[in-house]
């Protein structure tokens, strides 16, 4: 039975150990140049042989056949943005803890006080929030003024 050749793993290489050849920066340049360039000439080439004439039909709007009626504004708040709002910050929130979460042993007391300190900034914004009366909705909420105080 032949004798079992160990494998050599070569070490990870450290962060800044070696900088970017000739060669790679080179082709970055040059890739650089050519997306530039590229897109460039392509807006460009749009704008030179886009149709520029202007009239009354072309500005209206349209939406799929159906001629616009009214004001495009709603007169009653929409909730799904303030949710849509709320998922957003708090998936975010969400992405930054638990990437915190995977590395705490590696961050110290350093990397806990910058948790606690983004967790804090963004529920002291979320107080401001509902001071200012972002979180209301319903019928009260329509009735209120722009400075939070109620319209008779």
């Amino acid at each position: 039975m032949p004798a079992k050749v160990p494998l050599h793993i070569p070490p990870a290489p450290v962060a800044g150990e070696a900088p970017p050849s000739l060669e790679s920066l080179i082709s970055l340049g040059l890739y650089t140049i050519i997306a530039v360039g590229l897109i460039g000439a392509l807006m460009g080439l749009c704008w030179w042989l886009g149709n520029k004439t202007r009239s009354e039909t072309k500005g209206q709007p349209y939406e799929s056949g159906v001629l616009p009626t009214g004001a495009a504004r709603l007169k009653e708040p929409v909730p799904f943005y303030l949710v849509a709002i709320f998922f957003i910050v708090f998936d975010v929130e969400a992405i930054f803890i638990v990437s915190w979460a995977v590395a705490y042993d590696l961050l110290s007391w350093a990397g806990f006080f910058q948790i606690t300190f983004f967790i804090i900034l963004l529920f002291l914004g979320l107080v401001y929030l509902w001071k200012m009366g972002g979180l209301d909705w319903g019928p009260r909420a329509q009735r209120r003024g722009r400075e939070g105080r109620m319209v008779e």
